[in-house]
């Protein structure tokens, strides 16, 4: 049976199709190899969040094509959904699968190699890249959730779950509604049915993961994402239930109370800021204020005892004057996110934003970052030290080996990275144990 090589690109959503696709071929019995060694076969899941990504998903493509000049090398994913133009001239890909067609992985590659004897001439052919027209669909005119069943993943202690896909919010410097398509919610059934699968082969956390999980259920008036979780909670042998990234706009007072009932439930909150100047939330087509963020972050801190609340900032958006940035970092001063993810602006071609008048030049956006990171270090260091003293309770995943030292690590409820010395394994085990201090800057050591 042919080998075949995979590399994943983007986001926990990506990566959950790229372990559903690995399963389909091993159960078709094909070789699953290293991708920087040769094989037969070349996979690439793509991304196209930025010009960046882009880049980096032709790099990966080039890469496959020089380890096997003879193989069969596969594009799928975002990059083909937003830049088929450029998929179908390049001549380093062979075949090109768009999104909402990779559970179909299989058919189309075992068709492709059927036909490439017969039409090994015309391998530059538009049609044949995408199997007469069959591989890359209209993304935004589709309403059906490809539904995938994972059975297990790389990782033995958590599994990612796909409940959801598309986006409706088009925000101003996002191509992912294009490349993603409208909001599409899975049935519930099926949800459950994989995760209870999972919780019998021994995964005791489960991460929901989609584009826009707020909106999980919004389009076929089903059961909206608060009724979900309660539902995977009843799942016997589940002991953790995680959240992906949240819109503010989701956090009620109803929404964070009956979460609070839920002792399977993580209280580790993502929720997506941006930016802190209200100003700056408009260009970029958020749906909230700065005012109305946070008063979310409040209630959350109410209801919840020490609560992980992480978020994302873009700095250097078009237009952002330093007036603007000074806003942003004086309202993160008094909020003081757990974790921040600071991202330079990056123009990204199809969108409302790389038009935008006023570009912030790269080595201010540089300056801005450096900032806002400095900061990052310090309010993290100060939710972590908040545990030290206190027990907490850790889902064990692998062992590392710190300055010598054995170490079994894991993370608590909160997504708190946390290490108890010792050589026997821990690995899937739910311990409790008392904090003693920080075993390194992100890491606290319990015994």
């Amino acid at each position: 049976m042919k080998s075949v090589a995979l590399h994943n690109l983007g986001c926990k959503v990506n990566g959950y199709e790229m372990d559903v696709m690995q399963q389909m071929l091993q159960e078709k019995g094909y070789k699953i190899v290293p991708f920087d060694e040769w094989a037969d076969i070349y996979i690439v899941n793509t991304c196209t969040v930025t010009n960046i990504a882009d880049r980096k998903s032709r790099q990966m493509l080039h890469k496959a094509r020089k380890l096997n000049p003879e193989a069969v090398v596969v594009a799928a994913g975002c990059y083909v959904q937003t830049g088929k133009e450029d998929v179908l001239k390049d001549v380093g890909v062979d075949l090109a699968i768009g999104n909402n067609k990779k559970k179909e992985l299989i058919p189309f590659l075992e068709k492709f190699l059927e036909e490439r004897v017969e039409k090994v001439n015309e391998k530059t052919n538009d049609g044949f890249k995408t199997l007469d027209d069959t591989t890359i669909i209209d993304i935004g005119n589709t309403k059906e959730f490809e539904n995938m069943q994972l059975r297990e993943t790389s990782g033995n202690t958590r599994a990612y779950i796909k409940i959801q896909d598309g986006c409706n919010q088009f925000c101003s410097y996002c191509i992912i509604p294009y490349a993603r398509g409208r909001v599409r919610s899975r049935k519930e059934e099926d949800i459950l049915e994989e995760i209870t699968g999972l919780a019998a082969r021994g995964y005791k956390e489960v991460v929901l993961t989609g584009i826009h999980i707020s909106s999980y259920g919004t389009d076929f008036g089903g059961p909206a994402l608060l009724s979900l979780i309660e539902s995977i909670h009843g799942v016997e042998g589940i002991e953790r239930i995680r959240l992906g990234s949240l819109e503010p706009g989701i956090i009620t007072q109803e929404f964070a109370a009956r979460l609070r009932t839920l002792p399977k439930f993580c209280p580790h909150f993502h929720l997506s800021l941006q930016s802190g100047c209200d100003e700056t939330l408009k260009r970029m087509n958020r749906k909230y204020t700065s005012g109305e963020y946070y008063e979310k972050v409040e209630l959350l801190r109410a209801v919840f005892d020490h609560p992980a609340i992480t978020t994302d900032v873009i700095v250097g958006f078009p237009g952002e004057t330093q007036e603007e940035f000074d806003i942003t970092k004086n309202y993160l001063k008094k909020i003081k996110i757990y974790e921040m993810h600071i991202f330079k602006y990056s123009k990204r071609k199809g969108t409302r934003a790389a038009d935008m008048k006023d570009q912030v030049p790269d080595e201010e956006k540089t300056r801005r970052s450096n900032l806002l990171l400095s900061m990052e270090k310090e309010y993290s260091k100060d939710y972590r030290t908040g545990y030290i003293g206190k027990e907490v309770e850790v889902l064990f995943e692998e062992e590392k080996v710190i300055d010598g030292i054995c170490y079994q690590t894991g993370h608590t409820g909160q997504y708190v990275k946390v290490a108890k010395r010792g050589e026997d394994s821990l690995s899937n085990q739910l311990i409790r144990g008392k904090v003693t201090g920080f075993l390194q800057e992100d890491m606290l050591l319990i015994e």
